[in-house]
């Protein structure tokens, strides 16, 4: 494949290779592109030598020599071709332009912009109006109005991942504004906010008739993107057919396009709107609603193309980090090769995707049985204010006996259904939180 306006070839990886000139230039770009180093300009794979090594040598020119922050906006692995080691960069357009050299500031020499196949330094007039018109409010520059901010879960999923925290981990992920105090990203990604997210679920095609509606926030968004997910997938059954040849399984949504859309609508939620994402269960089909509308510069066809435009880069770095996203412009592909373009519906301050169900969703739903709640637990579930641990419960109601409290309180209201565990995968853990599930929060409002 030859050259074209988003691929660009690269014999070596020699310091001589301006590779910040090639990656501005894709930044600045509203297509964004894609960067082959070990391929010369015909196409043929020459492969390089050290790919591990170059690679992580790429990544740290990138992320030192390149401003604003391109962090969150390119990718680079190593792919093997022909028997042969290569480096692929990945690069989507950037939402704060003009990108340019650290060295030359926004100069002819520090800018540079895609022209068809070459890289051509961005004139002094189309700098000046990129930044007169760069958004001023991404969540990387908004202060947190909290700061007093803590991240044990956000620790817990990179140590997970094999990738622990340093004591700077604020800064390398970019959880603070140029003044040094926690940002938006951070609120977001910090152990208690004020940020949930809905999951709802109606017994018919409209919004009349609410049988299950689930919360999942006031935490990480990491760990409220697991939540939902968790419950989609959950609810997305399988549903079996038996025929005179053969039994067939079919899932009521295709779960690689449904993760697929749960992600991007969380990733790219416009949250300085204060608006989370909704998801919406129907008995025909489910509608995911992110608050937004397509960056500046992304049309529907470069959208549906698969054009990349992070609009939260910081998110997007940690989604990348913990492998909840893969590629940068991966998601809307997944997406199409399942459903048609008709199941995105682009309004005016927001997005929405609705996948048809492959069966009714809500028939197997059973009625609400309100279980016997002895006064012990009844007494339990009036004190829940939000996530607790055992001694907090303990001391809300006055007793001193940890094994009366466990019998009588909470191990019944658990096998009730009406607390639930908030890491069920330790049991016995000594920082075993505790809250109401949905049952409970509806015995308590009764």
């Amino acid at each position: 494949m030859p050259e074209t306006n988003r691929i660009e070839y690269k014999r070596e990886p020699h310091t001589d290779v301006d590779i910040e000139k090639e990656v501005i230039a894709f930044l600045n770009y509203y297509e964004g592109g894609v960067i082959y180093i070990g391929v010369d300009k015909t196409g043929n794979v020459i492969g390089v030598a050290d790919a591990d090594g170059d690679a992580l040598k790429i990544k740290d020119r990138i992320k030192n020599n390149i401003s604003p922050s391109a962090m969150g906006l390119f990718d680079v692995v190593v792919e093997e071709r022909e028997g042969k080691e290569i480096v692929k960069i990945t690069v989507a357009s950037g939402s704060e332009k003009p990108y340019f050299k650290k060295k030359y500031g926004m100069t002819e020499k520090g800018c540079f912009i895609r022209i068809g196949t070459a890289v051509e330094p961005m004139p002094q007039g189309m700098i000046d109006k990129l930044f007169s018109t760069r958004p001023r409010n991404p969540i990387g520059k908004i202060r947190s109005n909290r700061q007093d901010l803590t991240f044990e879960q956000l620790r817990i999923y990179y140590e997970e991942k094999r990738k622990p925290l340093n004591n700077q981990f604020k800064k390398s992920l970019e959880l603070l504004t140029e003044d040094g105090t926690l940002n938006y990203a951070a609120y977001l990604l910090a152990d208690e906010n004020g940020v949930s997210i809905k999951v709802a679920k109606y017994r018919g095609t409209n919004r009349v008739d609410l049988i299950e509606n689930n919360e999942y926030g006031y935490c990480s968004l990491i760990k409220a993107t697991k939540s939902v997910l968790d419950k989609i997938e959950l609810e997305n059954r399988t549903a079996t057919q038996i025929t005179s040849k053969e039994r067939i399984d079919r899932r009521l949504w295709n779960p690689v396009a449904i993760r697929e859309a749960v992600i991007n609508s969380i990733v790219h939620n416009d949250f300085t709107r204060e608006v989370p994402p909704k998801f919406e269960l129907f008995a025909d089909r489910i509608e995911i609603t992110s608050a937004g509308t397509l960056p500046e510069n992304l049309n529907e066809d470069d959208f549906f193309d698969g054009v990349s435009i992070p609009r939260n880069r910081e998110l997007m770095r940690v989604y990348r980090d913990l492998e909840l996203v893969e590629q940068l412009g991966s998601g809307v592909p997944r997406i199409l090769e399942s459903y048609g373009k008709e199941c995105f519906r682009f309004m005016g301050n927001f997005i929405r995707m609705t996948f048809p169900a492959s069966e009714s969703v809500t028939p197997q739903v059973t009625p609400q049985v309100t279980p016997q709640v002895t006064p012990q637990v009844e007494r339990l579930l009036a004190v829940f204010t939000g996530e607790h641990n055992r001694q907090e419960l303990q001391d809300f109601i006055g007793l001193s006996d940890r094994k009366n409290f466990r019998e009588n309180y909470l191990n019944p209201a658990i096998q009730a259904g009406l607390v639930e565990l908030v890491d069920p995968n330790n049991p016995t853990s000594s920082k075993q939180r505790y809250v109401l599930t949905a049952l409970g929060k509806r015995i308590v409002s009764q």
